[in-house]
């Protein structure tokens, strides 16, 4: 694309190439990656318009490119950008964080704890892009129900705060009778380390004192997981 269309307004282009027109008389499926990230930023800058300046952001990460490439930029990669200010990189979080979102929703419903996998499924979105440790503990009832789930605690890259204290202060405080602990390893192998394994037998001796059996602790890793009940480590 020349630099005369790079500069050229948005509300000087043909009227069925402006997305916002676009998007009202064909759809707004019709709209491509970059036109749809246009309609959120809605503006571009003195050298380029909106859609121009979505493209570079669909191309800002060194290797995941397109709108995946959103999941991995954080808000100071964002600043970074020519032309994305705070403004801008809020709501690129934003969209990032929506459809984070939105696919967790549509799982909910269907969460399952008939096995790990399942358990591990469920969650496999929600941990994919994390690039820190968080443990998250499910909490269940006397039926073996799911009450509810909570991201109890965020750790450095590569080791997580595992704190039983935290831990069964909530399970009393929603009546839980037994608890899943979930935490994702951001290098992706999912294989627990010797601080898992331990932390896990600290939290079940805990669980004992207090009448909260640990059914079991699920590492996810890169589209795997590792349950260490599966594996007769605990």
């Amino acid at each position: 694309m020349n630099i005369e269309k790079e500069k050229m307004k948005i509300s000087s282009m043909y009227a069925e190439e402006r997305p916002r027109e676009k998007a009202v008389s064909m759809g707004i499926e019709s709209l491509s990656d970059a036109e749809l990230l246009s309609l959120i930023l809605g503006s571009g800058n003195k050298d380029e318009n909106v859609i121009m300046l979505a493209q570079r952001v669909l191309n800002a990460h060194t290797v995941h490119k397109g709108l995946i490439g959103l999941k991995y930029l954080s808000f100071h990669d964002l600043l970074r950008i020519n032309g994305i200010g705070r403004v801008k990189a809020c709501q690129l979080m934003a969209v990032s964080e929506l459809s984070r979102r939105m696919a967790m929703s549509e799982r909910r419903e269907r969460v399952s704890l008939s096995s790990p996998s399942a358990i591990a499924d469920y969650f496999m979105e929600y941990c994919r892009f994390l690039t820190r440790e968080k443990v998250i503990v499910m909490f269940l009832s006397s039926s073996n129900e799911l009450i509810k789930w909570q991201e109890l605690s965020e750790g450095t890259v590569n080791r997580s705060l595992l704190s039983p204290r935290e831990i069964f202060i909530e399970a009393l405080r929603c009546d839980a009778v037994s608890i899943i602990l979930i935490h994702n390893h951001p290098s992706g192998d999912p294989d627990p380390s010797e601080v898992d394994i331990i932390s896990t037998k600290r939290i079940i001796e805990a669980g004992r004192y207090v009448g909260i059996e640990v059914l079991d602790h699920i590492v996810i890793g890169d589209r795997s997981y590792v349950s260490l009940h599966e594996k007769g480590m605990i």
